[in-house]
């Protein structure tokens, strides 16, 4: 049975927020949460962008069972992979057994801004793969020196290791990360229910190990209040192709957005109260092979939305 979680936005909320509305999670009954990880949010709307590797220690000590994954890092422009291996080595220690390391290959919206040239994605799967290497060295313990094609490490010791290190959970939208993340990764992170890519994971060497999935809400129990508030926070969600790894910054998003209209967004966002859509919408990615599928809820009304999915969401799928 799938196992549901829930998207601590970044973009949206503030970062003592983001910790509280972790606890509430747990408290309601989600089994694990996903917490954004950027330098910008995607349109000036949204309003946030905390660090997320502060957030994490504080969500660390305000729950006691929730599972925790980065959604996702990029380990390979802003941040130096031998840092971010610190830092998730860290958060494991602190969260025994409920932290997992989310990485994918970034957006230029986030990456760009020391002046780093942004390459195009086949030289960022490269990178991605050896800043993968450059962790699990470090985290195998002791003095490790790496010298890649694209990162150097000299005498370096993560001392502060956890007993349980976290696993890497690979995203990917197509074929090519897909295979990615089953040779190297221990999961998979899409961001659409398809069936080929959970097969193209498996085959490469991702068979058996997770596959996480998101899903769009803005609940409501005014449809046309969620619909409007969807359109103006999360526009993006009506944005194709690959324009959410190659535009720099968020009034480039937001002049997209200009291009899509409300109803473009409510095909993409689950708009207001009608239990059987928000199921269906979990459903479909259950149907397509993931095991773990997070929701997003857009607006501020997040006790709103715990309380609808405590009451008429997780029952539904209880393992």
């Amino acid at each position: 049975m799938v196992r549901l979680g829930y998207t601590l936005s970044s973009e949206e909320h503030a970062p003592n927020k983001l910790v509280e509305f972790a606890r509430m999670a747990e408290e309601t009954g989600f089994a694990f949460a996903s917490i954004s990880d950027h330098f910008h949010p995607w349109v000036d709307s949204q309003g946030h962008s905390p660090f997320v590797w502060s957030v994490l220690g504080g969500i660390a000590h305000a729950t006691k069972r929730l599972e925790l994954i980065t959604g996702v890092t990029c380990p390979t422009i802003r941040i130096h992979p031998a840092i971010i291996a610190q830092a998730a080595a860290t958060v494991a220690a602190m969260m025994p057994g409920r932290f997992s390391l989310g990485v994918g290959t970034g957006e230029n919206l986030n990456e760009h801004i020391l002046g780093d040239r942004w390459p195009a994605y086949d030289v960022r799967a490269e990178m991605l793969e050896e800043a993968i290497d450059v962790m699990r060295l470090l985290w195998d313990g002791g003095e490790q020196s790496f010298y890649g094609l694209y990162y150097t490490v000299e005498n370096a010791r993560i001392y502060t290791l956890p007993e349980q290190l976290p696993p890497i959970l690979v995203a990917g939208s197509g074929p090519s990360s897909a295979e990615l993340a089953g040779r190297m990764g221990d999961g998979f992170v899409s961001t659409a229910p398809k069936g080929d890519l959970v097969s193209g994971f498996e085959e490469a060497g991702g068979s058996g190990k997770p596959v996480y999935g998101q899903v769009h809400v803005c609940y409501s129990e005014n449809e046309a209040e969620a619909r409007k508030l969807a359109y103006e926070i999360w526009p993006t969600a009506a944005v194709k192709g690959e324009l959410s790894q190659e535009l720099p910054t968020p009034t480039h998003f937001e002049q997209a957005a200009q291009m899509v209209s409300e109803e473009d967004v409510a095909e993409s966002v689950i708009c207001g109260a009608d239990v059987q859509r928000h199921r269906d919408a979990i459903q479909e990615f259950v149907d397509a092979g993931f095991t773990h599928v997070y929701i997003h809820q857009i607006g501020p009304d997040q006790a709103g939305f715990m309380e609808f999915y405590k009451k008429h969401i997780l029952p539904e799928f209880a393992s």
